[in-house]
């Protein structure tokens, strides 16, 4: 395969097998990520897992705030193909037509499903049975343009955001490395996305992440597990929120109050859903490390807890 110059914009730990197919198999000059952030308590400086990977490479890195006025950088090099995977900004059009390859994108669903910043997140909670990844060219418009290839990737009942996202983020490696001889020879499948099948997956908003237990009880288990280990679902109990990192479920009927706590023991704490029972099983109480729920019922009495209502 000819070993062709390339310029790669992405941000986030799902792209670091992406960039690293890139080294192992052309030509990097330049890798293009968000900004340093400041965080925890100490705002201490935290640079970017693919900021981190180019620096071990002696890569050239270029971390603007806004691409959209700041592009002269990577418009200057002489690249054959930009690739882009989880970069965090729209990439504009100055950049999307110089290189002579195009500019393709690695992208987390199967689209036109799943359009946008949260598609993993997304499709656990929508219940999808399967997503996969999306290799493309861009175009203007998010996550429109034509598709070059996809691979499929089951949605098992125990995943969750964390999992699903390092099977995708080397489903995605695989399918890039498989694809880029033909791209670069110009070979590869090119197919227009069909405008009829699209939907979309926002990045995922503070009120969403609060579970509402008057939904159906596969709902809230896929929610939980759609949010998992970021941002995380949460309730109210006693005024105090409590992030929900894992439950199960029990499809029953009942006549308590829906939101209701109506069985608790030393493991076990149960909340009414419209169809069922929700269990937590384990969770993060505000100011407090994650713990299994028997930790948490420890020394709580259940008759104090009964009847409680969450929120």
């Amino acid at each position: 395969m000819e070993k062709i110059n390339v310029i790669f914009m992405g941000t986030p730990e799902f792209a670091v097998p992406i960039l690293q197919v890139l080294i192992d198999t052309c030509n990097v000059l330049l890798v293009v990520t968000q900004p340093d952030k400041k965080v925890g308590r100490k705002q201490e400086i935290t640079f970017s897992p693919i900021k981190n990977l180019a620096l071990k490479n002696n890569i050239e890195i270029y971390q603007p705030e806004s691409i959209r006025k700041d592009f002269l950088p990577i418009t200057s090099k002489n690249a054959d193909l930009i690739v882009t995977c989880a970069y965090g900004q729209i990439v504009p059009k100055e950049i999307l037509g110089y290189p002579r390859l195009g500019c393709i994108n690695v992208h987390a669903s199967l689209l036109p499903k799943l359009r946008g910043g949260a598609p993993i997140h997304k499709a656990i909670i929508d219940g999808y049975t399967k997503t996969g990844i999306t290799l493309m060219y861009m175009d203007e418009t998010m996550d429109s343009g034509d598709i070059i290839a996809t691979k499929e990737c089951i949605i098992e009942d125990s995943d969750n955001v964390g999992t699903l996202h390092d099977k995708l983020s080397i489903i995605g490696s695989e399918l890039l490395k498989d694809e880029l001889p033909k791209i670069i020879n110009g070979t590869n499948n090119r197919t227009k996305q069909n405008e009829n099948d699209v939907t979309f997956a926002y990045n995922i908003k503070r009120e969403e992440e609060v579970i509402d237990f008057n939904e159906k009880s596969i709902n809230i288990f896929n929610k939980v597990r759609g949010l998992n280990p970021w941002p995380l679902s949460h309730l109210a109990l006693d005024n105090e929120e409590i992030k929900v990192i894992e439950c199960t479920y029990e499809l029953k009927e009942h006549n308590k109050e829906i939101g209701a706590i109506i069985d608790v023991n030393k493991d076990k704490l149960g909340i009414a859903s419209s169809d069922g029972i929700i269990y937590l099983t384990k969770i993060k109480p505000s100011g407090k490390k994650e713990m299994n729920i028997k930790d948490f019922l420890n020394g709580k009495k259940p008759e104090d807890l009964i009847g409680k209502r969450v929120n």
